[in-house]
Order: C-alpha cells, then sequence, then structure tokens
C-alpha cells in the first residue's frame, strides 16, 4: 500500500518506476498530498486519467 509521500517521491524521481492500479499499470500525473490522491494516467491512453486515493497504488 503507498502512501502520499511515496506517491510524490516516485512522481517527482527521475527514474521509471512501476506502478499499477488494481493490476493496470499507471503513469502518476499529479500527487494531492494533504488529500492523500493522485492523478494517474491508466494503460498508454493519454486522455484516460482518473484520480485515486493514494492507498490503491501499489509499487
Amino acid at each position: 500500500m503507498m502512501d502520499a509521500k511515496r506517491a510524490k517521491a516516485i512522481y517527482n524521481s527521475k527514474d521509471t518506476i512501476a506502478v499499477t492500479l488494481e493490476g493496470e499499470p499507471v503513469w502518476i500525473e499529479n500527487v494531492d498530498e494533504a488529500n492523500g490522491m493522485a492523478t494517474v494516467q491508466v494503460g498508454s491512453r493519454p486522455g484516460n486519467t482518473q484520480t485515486v486515493r493514494v492507498d490503491r497504488l501499489e509499487e
């Protein structure tokens, strides 16, 4: 289970770090640390974004 601080670290990292949401690969596009939320792009479709609780993301 991920927390907002780790999600932010992944977002800011220069490395490519694999993150999944319910088994689907995602790219973190934004992290709202105050509310524990992250906006992610699901798969390789740029328009397919979701805002989810960071504790739903897995590394």
